[in-house]
């Protein structure tokens, strides 16, 4: 079976919302947009175009997908990895409103998504399925423990607001942290492999566990 990644920015507080720019996302009234600009490196952009590198095709919410369309079409370096992955393999995205989507290879999801993506990764051959960015879509596959891979890049910055990648209903979730690096700038990035259920126990305090042995 395929696996599927995601690979996404969050804040020290958990906030995915609008890294990019200002008028990328300010639903619910959020002014922080753009907060990664100051943290962009070489770095950063080595690490993005190799996840690229790996990328057998796309699973995208309807806001990531429409971002990506207004720009990366119109990229045709074919030396740039990431323009020709995005340019090039299929699109798959989740969206109740969008009829039609004129970018090369896009492919419609509606109705059942999850089960869609079930179906995507028993039947999908080469390289992975990426998921970047696309929060909401990114949590009704927690939900369903559909994402196999996170890709974390984590920045030195707290929002205290916005929308968040993992939110207060999130399903309990154990993983198994494969990879760690730091950027010049201070970005820490984690890959994380899942791994099924949290386990739980007790710390003990010192004078409880000499109770217990008299």
């Amino acid at each position: 079976m395929t696996s599927l990644t995601l690979t996404t920015f969050v804040s020290l507080d958990g906030v995915m919302q609008a890294p990019g720019g200002p008028s990328e996302d300010p639903s619910g009234g959020f002014e922080q947009g753009g907060w990664v600009v100051p943290y962009v490196d070489a770095d950063m952009g080595d690490f993005i175009s190799n996840t690229f590198m790996g990328a057998g095709g796309f699973v995208l919410g309807r806001r990531t997908y429409e971002i990506f369309a207004a720009y990366w079409p119109g990229v045709t370096d074919p030396d740039d990895p990431v323009a020709t992955k995005l340019n090039t393999l299929p699109k798959y995205v989740a969206s109740t409103t969008l009829k039609t989507a004129e970018w090369n290879n896009t492919n419609l999801l509606s109705g059942n998504v999850p089960e869609q993506v079930q179906e995507l990764k028993k039947q999908h051959e080469g390289g992975e399925l990426q998921i970047h960015g696309s929060g909401t879509l990114a949590r009704s596959l927690m939900a369903h423990d559909l994402i196999d891979v996170f890709r974390l890049l984590v920045y030195p910055v707290v929002l205290g607001n916005g929308m968040r990648l993992f939110a207060d209903d999130a399903l309990p979730t154990a993983m198994k942290l494969t990879d760690s690096t730091t950027t010049g700038t201070g970005i820490a990035i984690h890959t994380y492999e899942w791994s099924g259920r949290p386990e739980y126990g007790s710390i003990g305090l010192p004078d409880e566990e000499a109770a217990r042995d008299q």
